[in-house]
């Protein structure tokens, strides 16, 4: 599996920055999307080479997902030398970047549970700061009707509906991987940043990079990426590129 000429050519320019931050979604991207979210694992590839990146001079690597951070810790098996970012960018270590609405954030949860209630395969996944409502394993009729009248119960949420891949997550606090980004980009001074994403959220990502970074998109879809590859293996292979030109360096 080779990478494209144009990819590998920017990859090799940012190995040679002085400070380097990889960072890359974790579902769709480093993890292969699977029916049950409770299933996902990192490629072993993928996973081994952002930890060896993560362990180079000058060099910072870190996940940024729509999971919770216990939950991503937790599945992605990554070592505290990756850095680990949960809700969508808002979650770090030292907490949330914004406040969060307790209140409205049980009013979602118990109006998408009652949506879920009788549709098989769609299912309410709770987090710290948003509710998720899953329709990957319900019947098309089942999806669309749910999907249509969380859409209209939200109109009553002052929330933030991000809308995935067989998913509507309604977040309670200001969600942006982006902005997660730029914090890891100033905390490790970093002159350059690659990201690696796969689905709508990670645009606001890749509208982040600048003339030095490399943003690429994981699959199919309209994207602000300026590069393209088809797979988590891909990914895989990008990173194992990266590393070895990094560590010529």
């Amino acid at each position: 599996m080779s990478l494209p000429a144009e990819l590998s050519h920017v990859l090799t320019r940012a190995a040679l920055a002085p400070r380097l931050l990889v960072t890359s979604d974790f579902d769709g991207t480093l993890s292969p999307i699977v029916n049950n979210p409770a299933d996902a694992r990192p490629l072993a590839d993928a996973a081994e080479t952002l930890v060896a990146l993560a362990g180079l001079p000058d060099t910072a690597a870190a996940l940024i997902s729509g999971r919770a951070l216990d939950v991503l810790r937790s599945l992605s098996g990554m070592p505290a030398s990756v850095h680990l970012v949960g809700s969508h960018g808002a979650e770090f270590d030292s907490g949330f970047t914004h406040p969060i609405d307790e209140a409205l954030l049980g009013t979602i949860a118990r109006e998408l549970q009652s949506i879920a209630a009788d549709r098989p395969g769609v299912t309410v996944e709770l987090k710290p700061a948003s509710v998720a409502l899953h329709v990957r394993n319900a019947s098309a009729p089942d999806a669309d009707a749910a999907l249509a009248q969380a859409r209209a119960a939200a109109q009553a949420w002052d929330a933030q509906l991000t809308e995935g891949k067989a998913v509507l997550e309604f977040a309670v606090i200001t969600t942006d991987k982006g902005e997660a980004i730029d914090i890891l980009r100033n905390e490790h001074d970093a002159s350059a940043v690659v990201y690696f994403g796969d689905d709508v959220t990670d645009e606001k990502a890749f509208r982040r990079m600048r003339d030095s970074d490399v943003g690429v998109k994981v699959g199919p879809g309209e994207t602000q990426a300026a590069y393209r590859i088809s797979a988590p293996e891909d990914v895989a292979v990008a990173l194992k590129y990266l590393l070895e030109q990094r560590q010529a360096r």
